[in-house]
């Protein structure tokens, strides 16, 4: 019987402690989310540089309230529209001297705020080419997983469902594929709405899970960051541990082999 053991979790040749991550986006102040993000044991942090108006003091606070120190800032492109824009945020990003690390997100459609797979296809290409580290947030598709891959990202990061729904992993049949398959780090990230969606995340073999909705949102984020956080731990242990297989039928879990007065 093959046993498990776990690793740190490694992205680009760095590592970390923590296989959660959390956004800066909806909470409802800026204690509340350095609350939560201390509460998490969380180490890398990402933020929508496209929503940050950079002539305004208070749009550029969720930059200023981070401790740079104790986190890794992971810019992302949520708002952009197309290829060409995420593209030209990362590049802002890095001239700003805020990180060659990108969270590739190129989202045209505004009701479902569903990924653009061709769209995150040309702007990955163009960014890993231009030596950025590429984590790029795609729908639960496992060929556009392995493409991403073959190109050069540094995880592939699939949506459990749509972002802020807290619908859990509808898609966890095509999650599973993509994690039999990568190579690189799959982060599970958008629809995780308490802590039982990490922990699937995790049990089915995810290495990290990003959350921010369910989080900002809870009534105690703080509170809710620490038992999204315990999720992910107790589902990456069910991983390493190995779960037994489901069957259609029950098993005695006091076998009669050997029991007194048993039949032969």
């Amino acid at each position: 019987m093959a046993v498990l053991r776990d690793t740190p979790l490694t992205i680009a040749g760095k590592t970390f402690s923590s296989r959660l991550m959390l956004g800066t986006g909806k909470y409802r102040d800026s204690e509340e989310m350095k609350a939560a993000f201390a509460a998490s044991g969380t180490e890398i942090i990402t933020v929508a540089l496209r929503r940050i108006d950079f002539d305004d003091p208070k749009s550029r606070s969720v930059l200023e309230d981070v401790d740079w120190s104790r986190y890794t800032i992971l810019p992302n492109t949520a708002g952009c529209q197309t290829a060409e824009e995420a593209v030209r945020i990362a590049r802002m990003a890095r001239a700003m001297g805020l990180s060659d690390w990108v969270k590739v997100e190129v989202i045209p459609d505004p009701t479902y705020l569903l990924p653009d797979p061709i769209g995150t296809f040309e702007a990955c290409r163009t960014l890993v080419q231009e030596g950025f580290v590429v984590l790029p947030y795609i729908g639960a598709d496992p060929v556009l997983a392995r493409r991403l891959e073959e190109l050069g990202t540094a995880t592939v990061m699939p949506l459990g469902s749509p972002i802020g729904s807290g619908q859990g992993l509808v898609n966890i049949e095509a999650i599973k594929i993509i994690v039999a398959q990568a190579q690189v780090p799959v982060v599970v990230d958008a629809g995780i709405g308490v802590p039982s969606d990490a922990a699937q995340a995790m049990e089915v073999g995810a290495d990290a899970c990003l959350v921010n909705t369910a989080v900002a949102l809870a009534d105690n984020p703080a509170l809710m960051a620490e038992a999204i956080a315990d999720g992910v731990r107790g589902g990456r242990k069910a991983f390493l541990a190995g779960r037994i297989p489901r069957k259609a039928y029950a098993t005695a879990s006091s076998p009669l082999a050997g029991v007194v007065g048993a039949s032969a």
